[in-house]
């Protein structure tokens, strides 16, 4: 069966042990609240989800570009130094612990906005643009991408395959967590906004993300 699924993984240029992590993994970190989730709930509500899909064109796009330029970076590195794989590895497991107790430990509740707030239809290219702007200006992003998507690339394969492979799963999560936040609206707000729901799935999430974190570090 392991030879099956090493001849099946050559062919198509990926790792399909790590292929399998990498989807609930990216997974609980996009379906997560967070700035973007929070700008596509809010941007749902006031301009609609039709409108919203400009917004997230603009996030995907800027969430795109900063994760190939983050790997890209730690994998010229890793070509100098094959050694510090394992080491990458360790970050990336320990930064998903520490986003897992940031969840554990946080209320998660959100503020929805008043009646006939903010319902002035913004231009698609300012609602383009701040997607954009929010996905590359945000520093947790660029840690986040440099830390965690570098060990999910097997350094024994073609490295462009892989990542194309890699980005292809990221911004389908992506967007589908985006448009389910957008088309949530109102009811997801209101979850959120009870401190007790919100910590009881951020917590649900937190264990998830610690037993992903234990894998890539005692996994091959």
């Amino acid at each position: 069966m392991a030879a099956e699924v090493a001849v099946f993984s050559e062919d198509f240029m990926v790792n399909l042990a790590l292929m399998g992590a990498f989807i609930p993994t990216f997974f609980l970190v996009s379906v997560s609240p967070g700035l973007c989730m929070t700008m596509a709930m809010t941007v749902g509500m006031n301009q609609g989800v039709r409108r919203a899909l400009w917004m997230m064109a603009g996030e995907l796009l800027g969430v795109g570009l900063v994760a190939t330029a983050a790997v890209c970076g730690v994998a010229g590195l890793m070509l100098q130094f094959p050694q510090w794989f394992f080491y990458l590895k360790c970050l990336g497991a320990l930064y998903l612990l520490y986003v897992a107790a940031q969840m554990w430990w946080a209320k998660g509740s959100f503020r929805l906005p008043q009646a006939g707030e903010g319902r002035r239809l913004l231009p698609r290219t300012q609602l383009f643009s701040q997607g954009f702007v929010t996905a590359v200006s945000n520093p947790k992003g660029w840690a986040f991408h440099m830390a965690l998507l570098p060990p999910f690339i097997d350094p024994a394969l073609a490295f462009w395959p892989q990542l194309l492979v890699l980005l292809f799963i990221l911004l389908t999560l992506e967007f589908s967590c985006l448009l389910l936040y957008a088309a949530g609206g109102r009811v997801m707000a209101r979850f959120f906004q009870n401190p007790a729901k919100a910590q009881w799935l951020n917590r649900i999430c937190a264990v998830l993300m610690a037993g992903l974190a234990l894998w890539m570090v005692m996994g091959n």
